[in-house]
C-alpha cells in the first residue's frame, strides 16, 4: 500500500474537506511513539522542524491555524537536562505543571504534555505574547540504542491564542456581579393575588339594601304634595255641607 504523504516543502497540505484534529493520546501513541522507535507512521502529515529554536510566526504553515511539528530537544548545557528554547526574537518559557496522558485501553500513562508561552526579548524581562506551545513527549524511557536523530523526538503543537478569550480580573468580577444580580431577581417571586368573590358579593348586597323612605313631611317633596291634596279635599267637603245646611 502506498504511504500517504501530505507534507510538501515542509507545509501540511490536506485535500479539501479534511482536517487534522488528533487527540493527545493519538499524537503520543500513533505518531510520536512510532517516530521514536522508527516504525511506519499512519501518514506523513507532521513535518520535521526545529520548532523550539524558531520564532512561531516564522514556522511553515498558516499562522491562524494550529500546527504540528516533529522536533528534537537540544540541551542548554552539556551536563544538564534543560532544553534550549531560545529563538532569534525571544524564548519559550514553560508554565504550569506537566499533564499526564493516559491510554484509553489500560489507563496507563503513555506520555506527558508541557505547556509553554512565547516571550519577546531576553529573559527574565521578556514580554509575554499570545503564542502557545504544547510539547508532547513519551512517558517511558527512550530506546537504549536509538538511530541518529531519533532519541529526543517530541511533537510540538503551536497555535495563537485568541485575544477574545483573555478576560481581565476586573471584567470577570463584573460578570460575576451581574450573574448574582440576575439570580437574585429570579429568586424573588411575586406573591399571587386572590380575589375574594364571596366577600365582594356580600358587600354588593349590603350596598343594595337601601334605608326605608320616611313618610314624614320633611322627608321629600312627594309627601308634602300628597298632604296638601288631602287637606284641600277636606276643606271642599266642609263647604258643601255648609251650603246644604243654609238651603
Amino acid at each position: 500500500m502506498e504511504k500517504l504523504n501530505f507534507v510538501k516543502n515542509g507545509v501540511l497540505r490536506l485535500p479539501p474537506g479534511f482536517r487534522f484534529h488528533p487527540t493527545d493520546e493519538e499524537l503520543v501513541v500513533q505518531y510520536l511513539k512510532r517516530k521514536v522507535h522508527s516504525f511506519p507512521l499512519p501518514a506523513s502529515i507532521i513535518p520535521e522542524v526545529d520548532a523550539c529554536r524558531s520564532d512561531p510566526w516564522e514556522l511553515p504553515g498558516d499562522c491562524e491555524q494550529e500546527r504540528f511539528f516533529f522536533s528534537t530537544k537540544e540541551v542548554k548545557y552539556p551536563n544538564g537536562n534543560r532544553s534550549n528554547r531560545a529563538t532569534l526574537s525571544g524564548y519559550w518559557k514553560a508554565t504550569g505543571l506537566d499533564k499526564q496522558i493516559f491510554s484509553s485501553e489500560n489507563n496507563q500513562v503513555v506520555g506527558m504534555k508541557k505547556t509553554l508561552v512565547f516571550y519577546r526579548g531576553k529573559p527574565p524581562n521578556g514580554s509575554r505574547t499570545d503564542w502557545i506551545m504544547h510539547e508532547y513527549r513519551l512517558a517511558t524511557h527512550q530506546p537504549k540504542n536509538p538511530t541518529q536523530g531519533t532519541g529526543n523526538w517530541v511533537i510540538c503543537r503551536i497555535f495563537l491564542k485568541k485575544r477574545g478569550s483573555n478576560v481581565s480580573k476586573n471584567d470577570e468580577e463584573k460578570a460575576k456581579a451581574m450573574v448574582g444580580i440576575i439570580s437574585n431577581r429570579k429568586s424573588v417571586k411575586s406573591k399571587p393575588v386572590f380575589y375574594d368573590f364571596m366577600a365582594a358579593s356580600k358587600k354588593q348586597k349590603t350596598d343594595l339594601n337601601l334605608a326605608p323612605v320616611s313618610l314624614s313631611s320633611g322627608s321629600s317633596g312627594v309627601t308634602d304634595d300628597a298632604g296638601s291634596c288631602d287637606e284641600h279635599e277636606e276643606n271642599s267637603s266642609n263647604l258643601d255641607r255648609k251650603n246644604k245646611h243654609t238651603q
